[in-house]
């Protein structure tokens, strides 16, 4: 490609907007809207692998733009009236082609780098766990952008109508829609029998990817794989349609996007668990003595480490040989709207949980003895406040032998707690030091297996 043609291509044709249509509203949506991409250890501004899934998931509106503004681009020829003209002079059509496909593609991938690289400078400030593992999420998403408006270009050149654009952006719309809900996502029920929804091997023809869960969740290779041939196959399509002359060529331009996608849905895994996987890299733990993190939370192992394992010295103090010890990040993945597993040995941690996210030293030691005694079973995804929050604070408070809220809780829930769990409280500090225990470790067993209201055998009731 001369590299002068190109200057004046980028100079002159609607390329240059194309990369502001997509970065300025990308920044702005992630700036000015307060959402889960500004929270926690998933925040895109705290890990390499939430920042690239992030940055992924505007896609949902990104890529339809981008298809968009290729038909927009594709149509120029036919509104300038230079189709005859052009087509009698003796440069190859396909020069032409990659020129004008050349230029949009480098404008709509320059504007998606910069997007991840705004935040890959804060992510920098935020973690010492460094890694290559985000990037090829991050290039498959460039790639998105560019082979949509590449498809966009040919399908505008192909059918030369004003009403090509709009009706290409909102059909790239309508399918990101599709395969975000009914289409790309098959309903299941939980082990538990809740219902729920998967994501199937449909939804990842989908630019956009999941919501980040975990820092430590990333795509697998055969995601990449698969959704890069389904990519080149787009991007081969729109160049061949940007070329063709005659309705026969159009016709078998159609063959590599067919066959991209063929291939990729033989590539691609059916198993959600296969799609979505732990990096084992980020999730290796590191540790000081008994308290272990994630390599991804590895600079807050500091901060954990005096409070936990003076947690374990407490609820061995209370426990005896039942008390848990060890203290480590949660790595377990479940499907959404499961039951989470716990163990009666280990204290299991997510650095994201209301009780434990803020809290620092003797609050935080309060927030691991709670977790310790009840570490709660609301289903994964789901979020509620009830027995599990009552029953972790009158089992902290039998342990430390004060009873106060835990921090976490918020101030119109700090009446209610304290009305709920005094009684209790008083009640279980009145019998015996072998009753007390009796009815803690029944709460436990209770609260460990998920198959009981701690809170309620704490109150004297039976376990159901």
């Amino acid at each position: 490609m001369n590299g002068r043609v190109l200057r004046i291509e980028l100079r002159r044709s609607v390329a240059p907007w194309a990369g502001l249509v997509v970065l300025v509203p990308a920044l702005a949506f992630l700036y000015l809207l307060n959402g889960a991409w500004w929270s926690g250890t998933t925040a895109w501004t705290a890990q390499w692998t939430p920042l690239a899934l992030w940055t992924r998931s505007l896609l949902f509106y990104l890529w339809p733009l981008a298809v968009g503004f290729g038909a927009l681009q594709g149509l120029r020829d036919h509104r300038s009236k230079m189709s005859e003209l052009l087509t009698s002079t003796p440069r190859p059509a396909r020069h032409r082609a990659a020129t004008l496909a050349g230029a949009t593609a480098i404008t709509l991938a320059s504007a998606f780098m910069f997007l991840v690289l705004v935040g890959g400078v804060q992510v920098l400030a935020h973690t010492e766990y460094t890694h290559l593992g985000w990037l090829p999420i991050s290039l498959i998403g460039a790639l998105s952008l560019v082979a949509g408006a590449v498809l966009g270009m040919g399908a505008g050149r192909a059918l030369p109508s004003p009403l090509t654009p709009p009706a290409l952006a909102m059909g790239a719309l309508v399918f990101t829609v599709l395969m975000y809900t009914s289409l790309g996502r098959t309903e299941t029920d939980t082990a538990d029998g809740f219902p729920s929804t998967e994501p199937n091997r449909i939804s990842l023809l989908s630019p956009m990817v999941e919501d980040a869960r975990e820092a430590f969740v990333t795509l697998s290779a055969s995601v990449h794989v698969g959704q890069t041939l389904w990519l080149l196959g787009m991007a081969a399509t729109g160049f061949a349609l940007l070329v063709a002359a005659t309705p026969r060529a159009r016709l078998t331009a159609l063959t590599p996007v067919l066959a991209g996608a063929a291939i990729a849905l033989l590539v691609l895994p059916a198993d959600p668990r296969r799609m979505y996987v732990v990096d084992e890299a980020a999730a290796e733990l590191v540790c000081d003595g008994p308290v272990c993190v994630t390599k991804t939370q590895q600079a807050r192992l500091a901060e954990l480490a005096g409070p936990g394992k003076e947690a374990l010295r407490l609820l061995h103090g209370a426990l005896g040989d039942q008390a848990p010890a060890s203290i480590r990040e949660n790595t377990a993945v479940l499907p959404e709207g499961s039951t989470p597993k716990w163990s009666r040995k280990t204290v299991l941690l997510d650095f994201d949980d209301d009780i434990i996210a803020a809290a620092k030293g003797d609050e935080l030691t309060r927030a691991l003895i709670a977790k310790g005694m009840v570490p709660g079973c609301t289903p994964v995804g789901w979020s509620g406040f009830g027995g599990d929050e009552y029953a972790q604070t009158v089992a902290v408070g039998w342990v430390l032998g004060d009873l106060k809220p835990l921090g976490g809780t918020s101030a119109s829930m700090r009446g209610k707690v304290e009305a709920e769990t005094r009684p209790v409280w008083k009640e279980l500090k009145a019998l015996p030091r072998a009753g007390q225990l009796s009815r803690i470790n029944s709460m436990r067993a209770a609260a460990l297996s998920c198959k009981g209201d701690p809170f309620e055998v704490l109150s004297g009731g039976a376990s159901r």
